[in-house]
């Protein structure tokens, strides 16, 4: 049978034939003209949602909203570190105290813990999600609102271990929905999920200080790839960018603070070397394999609490009061050092890590870790902050090993333990890199981050499935806002 000639106008193809087979080692279809060419048609794909009308609105709302949300965010953590101040340093000292008795944790927790007791029982939205299930890029809905920064106010001031990135996230994204809503802007699922992710975007950039580290959380929770990477990105970064213009300038007109984030260190970061790379990589598959059973028993608290929260919070609200009395009572240091986010006590640790003995760093791991646990399952907030901060204890207690400096520990320890207790390792290396001011430790900070994410993942799960990724944004996003 003759062969058919070519059409006029066509050339014979040059080169070596094309290999077997579709796109990520599918069969070719003989029916798809574009098999094989999963480059153009992702081209396509992105060229369309930047041309789609939709998004294009949804890219200007996002870059708006970002001024009302970061405006909210401001004052929400104003007053979450003003009530804390208050609570731990102001309220002693108009007692006639230096600094809180070791007993100043039973009293808050109790008044915290059964205030988000009634919170998650009786109101909307449950105070929030769950923090020991993850981060969530989702908005919140406006009848939710009111119960979210209730029960974080009730959570965070009063010595819950964990920090305020949630409550803002849920925060950023429920204003966002809020602020659609009122300007009767079209309420489709692509385009909610992106307006929601954008919010959540300015709201947390407000606490990290950084644009970059909040498009990149929200993208790397969201866990999207491809065309629906730039879908989500551009309005996260347009949103928090303009959000944290907003922020930094508000803060210097009012001479507010919510809260240095940056790490004031005691000596400069040193030069890297071999023993600083090796034991990197063991202290990050150690603290993966000690975050391990402190996530999995926050879910297991999580599920004890479920039954009766309003009783069952309040008893894992008292034993996280009881692991920072008894820290304060063994070490003769303050209560606060195991209570609360652990910010204000890591840029302690970091400016003077000797004043730490091997007693107190060994105490404030073991009862902090316990209070991280029961604060987890019950209070609601968020797990970065302690988590940073154990990572750093963990990394001056490793210091003195051969070869070992107290910085690259630290930097190691940060970025294991956030990626374990996270498991977003990118997001992990910005948020360390930025806290250390400097780009000299980010070879074992990003090595660090990789092995205590790949050593979290190959373990059991344990009670329950461990969180799964944030798939609202990423399924919203497949195709651009309509």
């Amino acid at each position: 049978m003759p062969e058919p000639e070519p059409r006029p106008g066509s050339e014979p193809p040059t080169g070596p034939p094309p290999p077997p087979g579709g796109p990520a080692g599918r069969p070719a279809d003989p029916a798809d003209p574009d098999a094989g060419s999963t480059q153009p048609q992702e081209a396509d794909v992105l060229r369309h949602i930047l041309r789609s009308p939709g998004y294009l609105k949804a890219l200007v709302f996002c870059g708006l909203i970002g001024i009302p949300v970061s405006l909210a965010a401001f004052w929400f953590l104003v007053v979450l570190h003003e009530l804390e101040h208050g609570l731990w340093a102001d309220l002693p000292h108009a007692l006639g105290r230096d600094a809180p008795p070791w007993w100043w944790p039973v009293p808050l927790l109790l008044v915290g813990g059964t205030a988000v007791g009634l919170i998650v029982a009786r109101l909307p939205g449950r105070g929030g999600h769950d923090p020991s299930s993850g981060l969530h890029t989702g908005g919140t809905a406006s009848a939710a609102l009111p119960g979210v920064l209730l029960a974080a106010a009730a959570s965070l001031p009063f010595g819950a271990v964990l920090g305020p990135e949630a409550p803002l996230i849920a925060l950023g994204g429920g204003l966002a929905l809020l602020f659609r809503d009122l300007a009767q802007a079209p309420a489709t699922p692509r385009g909610t999920a992106l307006v929601g992710a954008a919010g959540a975007a300015a709201a947390i950039a407000a606490i990290f200080g950084n644009p970059l580290v909040a498009a990149v959380l929200l993208i790397e929770v969201a866990g999207v790839g491809g065309p629906q990477l730039f879908a989500v990105m551009l309005p996260a970064l347009l949103s928090s960018g303009i959000g944290a213009l907003v922020f930094t300038g508000l803060g210097r007109w009012t001479g507010l603070t919510t809260g240095d984030l940056g790490l004031h260190l005691a000596v400069p970061p040193p030069r890297l070397d071999v023993p600083d790379v090796l034991w990197s990589v063991l202290i990050a598959a150690v603290l993966a394999l000690v975050l391990h059973p402190v996530m999995a028993g926050a879910r297991a608290t999580s599920a004890y609490v479920a039954g009766r929260p309003a009783v069952r919070t309040v008893l894992c609200a008292l034993g996280a009061a009881a692991c920072a009395a008894g820290y304060a009572l063994a070490t003769g240091r303050s209560p606060a050092e195991v209570a609360l986010s652990g910010q204000a006590a890591l840029a302690g640790l970091a400016a003077d890590p000797h004043a730490w003995g091997v007693g107190a760093l060994l105490a404030v791991l073991l009862l902090k870790g316990a209070a991280y646990t029961l604060s987890l399952g019950s209070l609601r907030g968020g797990a970065v902050f302690p988590a940073l901060f154990l990572g750093a204890a963990a990394g001056v207690l490793l210091a003195p090993l051969p070869g070992l400096g107290v910085v690259p520990a630290m930097a190691a320890g940060m970025a294991a333990a956030t990626a374990a207790a996270l498991r977003l390792p990118v997001s992990s290396v910005l948020l360390v890199v930025l806290l250390l001011g400097s780009s000299a430790m980010m070879p074992v900070v990003i090595l660090a981050a990789v092995v205590s994410f790949v050593v979290t993942e190959l373990l059991p799960p344990g009670h329950g499935a461990r969180p799964p990724r944030d798939a609202s944004v990423a399924e919203a996003a497949g195709g651009g806002p309509s």
